[in-house]
């Protein structure tokens, strides 16, 4: 992050594992029960992209002046798979973006991985298939 970078926004927890196990953000926006890291871990890393890239979609589409006249939504699929001893992910996002035309919405769908820094996080790094719905 340079100097010239402005915060938007900080997010902090505090997990813990075990049969108790927890996970609580500070801002009391969450506070779950995570009795097994998985797949806690994969449906909160799919939860949180899938936000992330919600809120990107909105953002390609005010930038590109076209009206979303239904709410999007996308089912994200987290993958952990294990090859050889190595563990990986895979992930699959499914986009729905009602009322838009085919190809204006496959634009946005496309735009919005540039924005998100969660596709922008797992770019190159994880096997990552979108389809629009």
């Amino acid at each position: 992050m340079t100097t010239a970078a402005k915060l938007l926004f900080t997010g902090k927890t505090h997990v813990t594992s075990g049969p108790d196990g927890a996970a609580h953000a500070n801002d009391g926006s969450l506070d779950i029960k995570l009795t097994q890291p998985h797949p806690a871990a994969e449906n909160l890393f799919a939860v949180a992209w899938s936000a992330c890239y919600l809120g990107a979609l909105g953002l390609a589409a005010v930038q590109r002046k076209v009206k979303l006249p239904n709410e999007p939504s996308v089912d994200t699929t987290i993958d952990l798979s294990n090859a050889n001893g190595a563990f990986f992910l895979r992930a699959r996002l499914d986009v729905s973006v009602p009322g838009v035309d085919r190809a204006v919405a496959h634009e946005l769908v496309e735009a919005a991985h540039g924005i998100c820094p969660y596709s922008k996080a797992v770019h190159g790094n994880i096997e990552v298939t979108t389809t629009l719905a």
